[in-house]
C-alpha cells in the first residue's frame, strides 16, 4: 500500500502543477507583445511568456486561433490590456475554460475619451470611445508594471521577492525614460508640435508630452476612415501648416501617403503604437519602442 502510495506522488505533483508550471517557470500568456515585455521585464528567469498578438501585428483585427485557446487554458496567469482593446480576450477566455489569474494591466489607469467632434465610428470597441492606448504615457506604463508584479506575485508567491525587485529596477529606467521624452519633446519649437498619424493611438503620449495628434481613424484600425474626415484633415494640414504625416506600423501606408500628397505635408517616419518591431528591428522592447518614436518625431518636427 505504502508503495503504490509512494508512487503516486510524483504523478499527484504532475497533475497539480500541469503546464501552468512547466519547465520549471511560470507560464504566462500576454494579449499583445507590449504587454509580453513588460511581463519579461518584471518576470524575469521565473517566467514564460508568450503574446497571442506578435510584432508589428494590429491586435484590433486579431483572430483568436484553437491553439491560442490551448495557450490561455495552460496558462497560470493570463495579462490583458483592458480599456476595450483586447475585448477579443473575453470569449477566449470563456472558451479556454482556463484557471489562470487573470491581470488587467490597466487597472487604476484613468482613461481618456475619444472627442465627440472626431466623428469615427467604433463601435467594435466594447468601451466604445475610450482610448485604450494607455501605455503611450510612461506614468501609465508604471501602473501596467505594478498591476503585473502584484498579479505574478500573488500566483507565484515564492516569487514575490524577484518580481518586486526586477519591477523596481524597471521602474527606474521607465523614470529615466520619461525624463529623456520630456526633453525631447521640449526642444521640439511649439509652433511644430502638431502631427497627423493614421489612427488615434497617441492621445496619452499627446496629452502627457505636449503635442497634437490628428487621425482619420478613431481608437481602433478596424474601422474605415470616412471621406470627410480625411478631407477635413487635408485642409488642416493645409491651413495650420502641419509638417509631417506619420505612418504606423500596425496600419495600411496607403491611407498616410495619400493626406502626404494632397496636403503637401511630408511622410515623417514611422510611429510605433500598438506593437513592438520584432527582434532585430528599431522597436523590440517597451523602452526602445519610446524612444524610435521620439527620435521620428524630433527628426520630422524639429527642423
Amino acid at each position: 500500500m505504502l508503495g503504490r502510495l509512494t508512487l503516486c506522488i510524483p504523478l499527484l505533483l504532475l497533475l497539480v502543477s500541469g503546464p501552468a508550471l512547466a519547465d520549471g517557470k511560470v507560464q504566462v500568456v500576454a494579449s499583445f507583445s507590449i504587454l509580453a515585455d513588460f511581463v519579461r521585464e518584471v518576470g524575469g528567469e521565473r517566467v514564460a511568456v508568450a503574446s497571442l498578438v506578435g510584432p508589428d501585428a494590429d491586435a484590433h483585427s486579431f483572430q483568436p486561433s484553437p491553439a491560442d485557446a490551448r495557450r490561455i487554458r495552460d496558462a497560470k496567469v493570463v495579462v490583458v490590456n483592458g480599456l476595450g482593446f483586447d475585448s477579443w480576450t473575453d470569449r477566449l477566455l470563456r472558451a479556454a475554460g482556463t484557471r489562470a489569474a487573470i491581470v488587467v494591466a490597466s487597472a487604476g489607469v484613468k482613461p481618456l475619451r475619444e472627442e465627440a467632434s472626431h466623428g469615427h465610428g467604433h463601435d467594435h470597441h466594447a468601451d466604445h470611445d475610450t482610448d485604450p492606448h494607455a501605455w503611450q504615457d510612461v506614468a501609465n506604463a508604471k501602473l501596467y508594471v505594478a498591476n503585473i508584479r502584484d498579479g505574478l506575485a500573488k500566483a507565484d508567491p515564492e516569487g514575490r521577492a524577484a518580481y518586486e525587485a526586477n519591477a523596481a529596477r524597471y521602474l527606474e529606467r521607465l523614470e529615466e525614460l520619461d525624463r529623456g521624452i520630456r526633453a525631447g519633446i521640449g526642444a521640439i519649437p511649439p509652433g511644430r508640435r502638431e502631427v497627423i498619424t493614421t489612427h488615434d493611438a497617441f492621445g496619452y503620449f499627446g496629452k502627457a508630452y505636449g503635442l497634437t495628434f490628428t487621425a482619420p481613424q478613431g481608437v481602433s484600425t478596424g474601422g474605415e476612415a470616412k471621406a470627410a474626415d480625411i478631407a477635413r484633415i487635408i485642409r488642416q494640414v493645409k491651413a495650420r501648416r502641419i509638417p509631417a504625416v506619420f505612418l504606423e506600423n500596425v496600419s495600411d501606408p496607403r491611407l498616410a501617403d495619400r493626406i502626404a500628397a494632397e496636403s503637401g505635408a511630408k511622410i515623417g517616419g514611422r510611429l510605433h503604437s500598438d506593437a513592438l518591431s520584432a527582434p532585430g528591428g528599431p522597436a523590440p522592447t517597451y523602452l526602445d519602442m519610446m524612444r524610435a518614436n521620439l527620435a521620428a518625431l524630433r527628426a520630422a518636427l524639429a527642423e
